[in-house]
């Protein structure tokens, strides 16, 4: 059975910082009565501490989820850190209320492709015909950084972005704040031919950190036949996991076919795994889950 949503932070004042989920899935959103305990959003997480303003990995439809925190009046100052640009990971931003907040600041990093630049991309879908209003209308000020193998400083935490393969220009996270580090890896594209190969860009990001989340969309079986669909299987973000001597593996990005039973089953057989490899602990992401990083 998957751990309690509040795993890892059953009191919440000692932790200097706390991993949020909003947003567990890949591909698509599915609002199915079989995937309520895990849920149906997209891509998104919030890392947060006392010190510094929200850290967003990615704005799936769990963006507008986060959004509903804070009011239709609330004020909202943060980073966005894109991994790329397919629909389920950006396809939250305009629904995220606090943007249609005078005041509100979003500043948004990510990888760009071709020619054009990541305000150029956001630019083409938020946008009429796919999008009623064009982003700049929104009250927010709204910013974009590209990104590709960069270092950063945001407030008090550094940040590195690195290539991640997957299908287009894709990058993932470290984020190092206040002595603890996450890694957030959410479309990783598997080695067809050598399961245990990891880049090296991959291996930066993940070394040592508290808290690794990672593509684990597929099931062996369903890797043979999608093996370039730009994901992984659960045993290979194991993998991933124990080359980086990780402290836990949140499973994530589960597929949109995949009912909250079969999640059951497939995390049962994923904690069998770990005592064989140099993994702390695995977890399967659902919607709420929150993890208490401890200074």
């Amino acid at each position: 059975m998957p751990y309690p949503a509040d795993w890892g932070n059953s009191q919440g004042e000692t932790d200097l910082l706390e991993v949020t989920f909003y947003g567990v899935r890949g591909s698509t959103p599915c609002a199915c009565p079989d995937k309520q305990r895990y849920g149906g959003n997209t891509s998104c997480v919030v890392m947060t501490g006392d010190d510094g303003d929200p850290i967003v990995f990615d704005m799936g439809t769990g963006l507008r989820l986060y959004g509903c925190a804070y009011g239709l009046d609330s004020v909202f100052r943060g980073t966005a850190l894109v991994t790329h640009m397919h629909w389920d990971h950006v396809q939250g931003l305009p629904f995220f209320t606090p943007l249609h907040v005078e005041g509100s600041q979003l500043e948004v990093f990510g990888p760009t492709e071709g020619e054009g630049t990541l305000a150029d991309a956001f630019a083409t879908f938020v946008n009429p015909p796919f999008f009623p209003i064009h982003y700049s209308d929104l009250a927010a000020d709204i910013t974009f950084r590209d990104v590709s193998s960069d270092d950063m400083q945001i407030g008090p935490a550094r940040i590195l972005s690195r290539p991640v393969p997957h299908v287009g220009a894709t990058v993932g996270y470290r984020v190092e704040w206040n002595g603890r580090s996450v890694a957030y890896l959410p479309d990783h594209q598997e080695p067809v031919d050598d399961p245990q190969a990891v880049a090296d860009s991959v291996l930066e990001l993940v070394d040592g950190v508290d808290l690794l989340i990672h593509d684990a969309q597929f099931t062996p079986a369903e890797f043979q036949a999608r093996a370039h669909w730009g994901h992984c299987t659960i045993d290979y973000a194991l993998e991933v996991g124990s080359q980086g001597g990780v402290g836990t593996v949140a499973l994530f990005h589960h597929d949109p076919y995949r009912s909250d039973d079969e999640l059951d089953v497939l995390l049962e057989q994923a904690v069998d795994r770990v005592g064989s490899l140099n993994v702390g602990r695995v977890i399967a992401a659902s919607e709420g889950m929150k993890v208490g990083l401890d200074g």
